[in-house]
């Protein structure tokens, strides 16, 4: 299959993919509520103390205990979140490193693989909220229709690096939904790491160093938070996907319209539309919303930074993985000391 792209590398060199950490979890506190009710009569009891002076200090000193003792649930809910976190970004580590090896040794893959996740996520209906970025292309009578025709290489490869992520998985095995999405991740950082050295002469370590000073790793925040999406149980309805290498202009735009995209958002994502992104450029650019966006992405990867083009292919696939998704972020993580309340002193 031949394959012409205008910033996609059939022979990217690789970077370790590094996970960003998340911002700092909120502190978890626990309130207790302790009610007395009036008491009218006042009754001395033999040493001259009343009732209401008896209830005064015994809630006094309860709350002088749940004081003393508010600092350590603090910190034990701290704690287990942290552990959680960790988890999680280790678990994301070893999904990128295993992604990585893969990639790098199909890098002819690396279309199909970002195709795949277009055609997964897009299914999505804002009327009826199915569909999105599901997992769904996994069963055979979804991957064999006609507008996933030349992708179930690119699925292969990520049916075999699941099976070595769920190996070694303590939280459960990983979602499809999941691991297609990380996959083109993994495939645009590799482009955007090759495009870089070539702009050095083909010095990979140059390189390596001029995406590190120039490139948008820090966008990819945002995306690696969007983790813990869940698998569909069947496959999505058909007739929601044109068939990207014979759509008209129009179609594509009609169907990024549906979706909640733009013409801006259908110039960013042009090297999912097919192999060759030059030609499906060359069509987007015939139609005079698209043409301005097309023109505005070319001159951007002309550049040492390429800033313009990376943060909105960025923004757009962030947007798109998380189509018709209730994100559960607690996936992946195993069980971890909670709070007993049962064995509270007072």
């Amino acid at each position: 299959m031949a394959v012409s792209l205008s910033f996609l590398s059939t022979r990217p060199s690789w970077l370790p993919l590094y996970h960003q950490p998340s911002s700092t979890a909120a502190t978890k506190y626990f309130r207790v509520g302790i009610c007395c009710h009036k008491i009218e009569a006042i009754v001395p009891q033999e040493d001259g103390i009343r009732r209401r002076d008896v209830l005064r200090i015994v809630g006094s000193t309860v709350g002088m205990e749940l004081i003393a003792c508010s600092g350590s649930f603090v910190q034990m809910a701290d704690a287990a979140d942290l552990i959680q976190r960790r988890q999680r970004s280790e678990f994301l580590s070893s999904i990128k490193d295993t992604l990585y090896k893969s990639i790098k040794g199909n890098p002819e893959l690396t279309p199909s693989i970002l195709t795949l996740a277009l055609n997964d996520a897009v299914t999505y209906d804002k009327a009826t909220k199915t569909g999105g970025a599901n997992g769904s292309i996994r069963f055979s009578s979804e991957i064999s229709r006609p507008e996933n025709k030349g992708l179930s290489a690119a699925l292969k490869l990520i049916e075999e690096a699941k099976d070595e992520i769920d190996s070694f998985s303590k939280g459960g095995p990983i979602s499809f939904a999941d691991l297609i999405q990380y996959a083109a991740e993994s495939a645009l950082k590799s482009t955007f790491l090759a495009s870089a050295i070539r702009k050095c002469g083909g010095n990979e370590e140059k390189g390596a160093l001029l995406y590190t000073a120039y490139g948008s790793n820090g966008q990819w925040g945002l995306f690696d938070r969007q983790f813990g999406r869940t698998d569909a149980n069947d496959p999505d309805p058909d007739g929601r996907i044109p068939q990207w290498d014979k759509a008209s202009v129009q179609e594509m735009k009609d169907k990024f319209s549906a979706i909640g995209f733009g013409p801006r958002q259908l110039a960013v994502m042009s090297a999912f539309l097919g192999p060759d992104q030059i030609a499906v450029e060359s069509l987007l650019a015939t139609d005079p919303d698209v043409f301005p966006w097309v023109q505005k992405y070319q001159r951007s990867r002309e550049t040492v930074s390429e800033t313009d083009y990376e943060v909105d292919l960025i923004t757009t696939l962030t947007k798109l993985s998380c189509l018709g998704q209730q994100i559960n972020y607690e996936a992946y993580t195993y069980p971890v000391p909670k709070v007993d309340f049962s064995k509270l002193k007072l």
